[in-house]
């Protein structure tokens, strides 16, 4: 669903008058396109294409924004008239495919705007016409005050800049200067197919007119009649009736509002009166707490001062305890030395009786030796010494050993 945002109009979302602003542009532009093919450049909602399409053979509607697209082909459907998705910066018809083209509060819009006169002028016939219109960029600046620059416009024209672009593409410009002016009609009641216009005389005045519209040839172009639109819904004062009603009832809403807001600014009243109670007790509570902070404050001081002693003291100790640490390493340094003089002392000596004990125990491994191979022979000798007993008494009693004691033979035997 398309929504008016200020950059495009959309039909039932707008000021009548705002409306009727754009549809001038397109009863203007109708005039010219009598069974023709046109380009809408930047049709927005589409209302505009439908206008022409009542006049010409075939319109083709193009727009960037989807949104817009789809809103103007739900909206406006008909035989002759099409809508595409486009850039008008880069439109996608062929050379000379249209006989008239409308750009209707578009150039200000676009960042290649010299860009897309050259496109239009590409996609005209020979004999085709541009309808082109802007905001006067004077008029524009005043009558927005402090509102500022519209956020959609890239680039806004003064009169003279306006005919210079355009003369630099076409070689034939008319200009127009678009203005709603305030007028009077007759109409009969009855109705009737005819109309007479008149419009006072008088030198037009470029930087006081609301809008420019030029229409751009490659071919000269006859007459420049003055065009008067007065829409269905152009009876001024009645509107002016209506926007009055409108503003009486915002003034209404308003002083409303201005009531609510007298109330509530009462009760703020009260309410302060009650802060302002309340901050005075509050003021004097932060006055006791200034008391006591200062008195801590003070008493903060006088520990800040028994620190600084203390901490003096301590580097004063801390300096005694150093010197008397320093003895002491220079003490236990000399002790070390002496006690690493010993321990080499001891080494030595260590060495010199382990060397001593490696021959004494070398020495007893030897007799330890000898007295097993003694003790060894000694068991053999005691070993021999028995069984020679043993013969011997064997000898003994044998009984030719008596037999020869008795008759005095054999060797005499001992005793035992």
């Amino acid at each position: 669903m398309a929504e008016f945002t200020g950059e495009r109009v959309i039909p039932g979302e707008v000021d009548v008058d705002l409306l009727n602003e754009h549809m001038a542009r397109y009863t203007f532009a109708a005039r010219l396109a009598r069974g023709k093919r046109v380009l809408d450049a930047g049709c927005g909602a589409g209302y505009g294409s439908a206008e022409l399409a009542r006049a010409a053979e075939r319109v083709v509607g193009v727009d960037r924004a989807p949104e817009a697209i789809e809103f103007a082909r739900a909206h406006y459907p008909g035989d002759n008239l099409t809508f595409e998705e486009a850039s008008c910066e880069a439109l996608p018809q062929p050379d000379a495919s249209f006989e008239l083209v409308v750009a209707f509060e578009v150039i200000e819009h676009l960042e290649d705007w010299r860009g897309f006169l050259r496109e239009a002028r590409r996609v005209l016939a020979p004999n085709g016409q541009l309808v082109v219109s802007t905001p006067n960029k004077l008029y524009y600046t005043e009558s927005r005050g402090a509102d500022g620059a519209n956020p959609f416009h890239v680039h806004e024209f003064d009169f003279a800049e306006f005919r210079a672009e355009l003369a630099a593409v076409f070689p034939h410009v008319s200009l127009f200067l678009e203005n709603h002016i305030e007028g009077f009609t007759f109409q009969a009641h009855e109705g009737g197919s005819t109309a007479e216009v008149r419009v006072d005389t008088g030198d037009p005045v470029p930087d006081e007119s609301h809008f420019f519209v030029a229409v751009c040839a490659n071919r000269p172009q006859t007459g420049n009649p003055t065009y008067v639109y007065i829409p269905r819904t152009a009876n001024v004062l009645r509107e002016r009736e209506r926007h009055i009603g409108l503003l009486q009832k915002e003034i209404a809403e308003k002083n409303q509002w201005l009531a609510e807001a007298q109330r509530d600014l009462a009760e703020m009243t009260r309410q302060y009166a009650k802060i302002e109670h309340e901050l005075e007790d509050s003021n004097r509570w932060a006055g006791e707490l200034n008391r006591e902070l200062e008195e801590r404050r003070a008493r903060v001081t006088e520990l800040q001062t028994e620190l600084a002693d203390e901490q003096e003291t301590g580097r004063r100790t801390a300096a005694a305890y150093e010197v008397k640490v320093s003895d002491l390493e220079a003490d236990v340094r000399s002790k070390i030395k002496w006690a690493k003089d010993v321990e080499a002392a001891l080494i030595v000596e260590v060495k010199k009786q382990t060397a001593d004990l490696v021959k004494a125990v070398d020495a007893l491994h030897q007799t330890e030796k000898e007295l097993a191979e003694r003790a060894e022979w000694a068991l053999r000798l005691d070993r021999e010494s028995a069984e020679l007993s043993r013969q011997l008494a064997l000898y003994r009693e044998s009984r030719w050993v008596k037999l020869g004691r008795k008759v005095g033979l054999g060797p005499a035997m001992p005793a035992s």
